[in-house]
């Protein structure tokens, strides 16, 4: 399988994990020094992303994607994709579009991504 194909899979993977807050997958695919910027630019931890959405903190009812862009370069993996996002963050109702860029890169374990930012689309 190609590794673009493989980033397709393990992205619908995250996103399936996001909706349902599933910490152990997510666990398995943010890497331990993931570096995660928020899109009202607030800097996240793996430790703190998967206690937001093992407390309830995260809550995503919806998660469409759209525009996916990937772009690989050896061991590594770029990809920007465009969300409608419907849920809430700490109790504030968050909704709209946004664009995600995430890096994944091959680990020992498998593909896990490094950073990612969330930018809120006017």
């Amino acid at each position: 399988m190609s590794i673009k194909n493989q980033i397709i899979q393990v992205e619908e993977r995250l996103r399936d994990a996001m909706l349902t807050s599933d910490v152990a997958v997510l666990d398995q695919l943010l890497a331990p020094e993931i570096i995660i910027t928020t899109h009202n630019g607030e800097l996240l931890s793996k430790a703190d992303d998967l206690a937001a959405h093992q407390s309830g903190a995260f809550k995503i009812n919806q998660l469409q994607p759209s525009e996916q862009h990937i772009q690989v370069y050896d061991n590594v993996a770029i990809v920007s994709v465009r969300m409608q996002l419907s849920g809430s963050y700490k109790g504030i109702p968050t909704n709209g579009d946004f664009r995600y860029t995430r890096v994944w890169a091959m680990s020992a374990t498998g593909w896990q991504i490094v950073t990612a930012h969330i930018g809120m689309i006017a």
